[in-house]
This record gives structure tokens, C-alpha cells and sequence, in this order.
């Protein structure tokens, strides 16, 4: 998936923000907490659910993201390591995961739910 396309993905979901953090990387929030990144190369990581995160690094399509393991990302190093319909439904549910934890009044501000 190239960055444009990433790109389009992460912010078609309600209440995205980007913001360039920590030189060239692309940092996706929704509520202010990061779900998905890329980086200037095209590697990326994503928070993602605890069966995808075991699944994910398990199959070595992925390894624990450097950092955020505990927090159960995954890292991808190169941009075309998932189909995009794949990937897209990952950072779905990354936004959810993150967006859930906001805050009730935050989540109704955002259009969330």
C-alpha cells in the first residue's frame, strides 16, 4: 500500500488527525492517542487486537513494534506487506481499539458514538 493510499485509509475514519512526529514518520491519532504510524520508507505499525497480535507475529507477517510490543502493535517493514483491503480493515479496527478508551464525552465530540 503506498502512503498516499495509507493515507487515505487512516483518515477516512471518523475523528483522525496526522501529525509528523520524530523526524519523518506519519503519526495517526484519533482522540489525541496514536493507532497507526508510517514511516518515510513505507514500514508501519498499528495497534491491533490481541488475537491479530498473536496471529500477526506468531505467522512472521509481522514483528512486535519496537517499543509499543507491550502495547500490542505490530511492525511491518515494507508497505505492499498486506493487501490493501486487508490492511485498511487492521487500521479500522486500530481506530476502534484506540477510540474506545477515550473518553465518553471526547468519543461524542468526535462524532464517535
Amino acid at each position: 500500500m503506498s502512503q498516499a493510499a495509507f493515507d487515505a485509509a487512516a483518515m477516512a475514519l471518523p475523528g483522525v488527525t496526522m501529525s509528523v512526529q520524530w523526524g519523518d514518520d506519519r503519526v495517526y491519532k484519533v482522540g489525541g492517542k496514536m493507532f497507526a504510524v508510517m514511516g518515510p520508507a513505507g514500514s508501519f505499525s498499528f495497534k491491533a487486537s490481541d488475537v491479530a497480535f498473536e496471529v500477526l507475529t506468531e505467522t512472521g507477517q509481522a514483528r512486535p513494534a519496537p517499543y509499543l510490543a507491550r502495547a500490542k502493535w505490530v511492525y511491518f517493514e515494507r508497505a505492499d506487506a498486506l493487501p490493501a483491503d486487508e490492511l485498511a480493515g487492521y487500521l479500522k479496527t486500530a481506530h476502534g481499539l484506540v477510540a474506545a478508551k477515550l473518553t465518553r464525552k471526547l468519543r461524542a465530540e468526535l462524532g464517535l458514538g
